[in-house]
């Protein structure tokens, strides 16, 4: 290893030094884009220049997916095969790919000119198949590939409200505006902006939780601390989800100006937006939107922002993993109370909201909470936004108010394709339920689709027609939760590995004969006992498919399922 050259490394780490330990994800990004990936010496190197125990520096490149401790080809393509991609031949491109150069899925061939990876989902299930590449730390994604190697943004639906300025490449702040939301928010009293997102919007969490953004915020602003913090949740990584891309890469303002609202009502002075590994094409729009809103004076003088990409950890997307991941630590979730508004990021009063949560501020505060309640339901006010992919005819991003019933929403996506049957449809995305044809008069709201049984979670709409096999979709599903579980606690971490063995012998049609029972018992026992939100929802989608289709987990040799 001698070979390793550190002169290279030491100029890129210098603007990490004084973030200390929370500078370890980006430096480690800096590092292995030099070096293609991270050596003993590297890594150590990083450990003495940041003061951080080189056993932590190594444990934390362990822990994520994207980080890689072995030389790694120059080039690495990685293939989505989780349920959209699938569906599209996922699988078929993987397999060829590997035939032609003559390796299997995660290994590097010999000169080390190429690595292959299966991937989780890489959140383009609209143009699936994905595949992305990297090629000298240079990042291209396909299918659909703008000139700038971004995909392309397929935006439908009723309304545009949120997505207003989607679908025609990024909006400049000229062409945004100049954040008259946040500066009409500048003339309330906090307090005031906090009751406009609470019980008179209705505002609830966009990610899955559906948490009352007005509660968030008041426990955060009544927290006193010498720095409080705004976080945008942007690491959706749930397969089928593909909204946070399309709003991020398309209209960044609103997600900056909708920051810039939060943080006035609570107080922070600092927000980071944590955006996915998988989505290193966005960080330039990003990057260069924030110096837009800086130029403007809308950051920088109060309150600014920081960027943090994430390296390839579903659990990252839960709030207090994500903390640990900004912090330079591995993505554990932490156990609660206490919770993110009183001892959050670097253990300060923390509100952390997802990208479609944010997206809504400056339309509430814009139009004001009584004309924004006149979308969607009274329960469920607002619009919403549901990524459609699957057996589609026009998968995409699509808006629509609350109330509208799953199938005119289908209706809206040209309804199944190839003119076929509906089998079954995915809400919520590997950790939702699914839906059949009983079910398409049922109205998409919270109060709706939660007496139906099914998760609005992050508004995951995957369709599967009469063709498909619902065991190969329960196996990947499964494969998903078990690559993703952080093995913190013991309930996931053994639970999902055993829910994964038994959904391959039903894939194989060899379930033993108390499977049934079994696979019930795991994943209640996941469910009840797991620490977060990952190990207390692998099972869900399974548990529902056991409902709709029980005769597939028992003796199913001869189902045609």
């Amino acid at each position: 290893m001698s070979e390793i050259n550190l002169s290279l490394l030491k100029p890129a780490l210098e603007s990490y030094i004084p973030l200390g330990r929370s500078g370890l994800l980006p430096a480690l990004h800096a590092a292995q884009k030099i070096y293609g990936w991270l050596p003993q010496e590297v890594a150590a190197e990083v450990a003495k220049v940041l003061h951080v125990p080189l056993a932590d520096v190594h444990g934390v490149i362990e822990f994520y997916s994207l980080f890689y401790n072995e030389p790694v080809g120059r080039r690495i393509i990685r293939v989505c095969t989780d349920q959209a991609c699938a569906l599209k031949g996922g699988d078929d491109i993987l397999n060829h790919l590997c035939r032609h150069y003559d390796v299997e899925p995660g290994q590097t061939t010999r000169d080390l000119s190429l690595t292959i990876e299966s991937s989780p989902c890489l959140g383009l299930c609209e143009h699936a198949p994905a595949v992305w590449i990297m090629d000298d730390g240079q990042s291209t994604v396909g299918d659909g590939v703008s000139e700038n190697h971004r995909p392309l943004s397929a935006v439908y639906g009723s309304i545009r409200e949120l997505t207003a300025n989607c679908g025609n490449g990024t909006t400049t702040l000229a062409n945004y505006g100049e954040y008259s939301a946040y500066k009409k928010a500048l003339d309330m009293p906090p307090e005031e902006v906090i009751a406009e997102t609470d019980k008179a919007s209705g505002l609830v969490g966009r990610g899955g939780a559906a948490f009352p953004t007005g509660i968030k915020w008041g426990g955060a602003a009544k927290t006193q601390a010498d720095q409080k913090y705004i976080v945008c949740n942007a690491d959706e990584s749930e397969p089928g989800t593909f909204k946070d891309r399309v709003l991020l890469l398309d209209d960044p303002h609103r997600i900056i100006e909708g920051m810039c609202i939060a943080a006035y009502a609570i107080g922070a002075g600092k927000g980071y937006i944590y955006i996915r590994g998988e989505y290193p094409y966005i960080v330039p729009v990003l990057e260069n939107a924030l110096d837009e809103a800086r130029v403007a004076g809308f950051l920088g003088k109060h309150f600014d922002i920081e960027i943090r990409v994430g390296a390839g950890a579903y659990i990252c997307g839960e709030e207090t993993a994500l903390f640990e991941s900004i912090e330079g630590k591995r993505g554990f979730p932490r156990v609660k109370p206490p919770f993110p508004t009183t001892n959050g990021l670097f253990d300060k009063p923390t509100v952390i909201n997802n990208v479609e949560t944010l997206c809504n501020l400056p339309l509430i505060i814009s139009k004001g909470a009584a004309e924004y309640r006149k979308i969607g339901t009274e329960m469920s006010p607002g619009p919403k936004l549901f990524c459609v992919s699957g057996d589609v005819a026009k998968p995409g991003l699509y808006e629509v108010p609350f109330g509208v019933t799953l199938r005119e929403l289908l209706n809206m996506a040209g309804g199944v394709a190839g003119k076929k049957s509906i089998k079954a449809v995915l809400f919520g995305g590997a950790a939702g339920a699914f839906a059949t044809s009983e079910h398409l008069d049922v109205k998409l709201t919270f109060e709706d689709l939660r007496a139906a049984g099914l998760p609005l979670g992050s508004g995951v709409v995957m369709v599967f027609d009469e063709t498909r096999d619902i065991r190969d979709v329960l196996k990947r599903l499964g494969k998903f939760f078990v690559h993703e579980s952080c093995g913190k606690c013991y309930p996931c971490q053994l639970g999902t590995q055993r829910q994964m063995e038994i959904l391959e012998r039903v894939a194989k049609r060899e379930t033993l004969s108390d499977d049934f029972a079994r696979l019930q018992d795991i994943g209640w026992t996941m469910t009840d006992a797991s620490l977060c939100g990952l190990g207390q929802t692998a099972a869900s989608a399974v548990l529902s498919a056991m409902k709709i289709w029980p005769e597939i987990f028992v003796e199913c040799q001869k189902s045609n399922v």
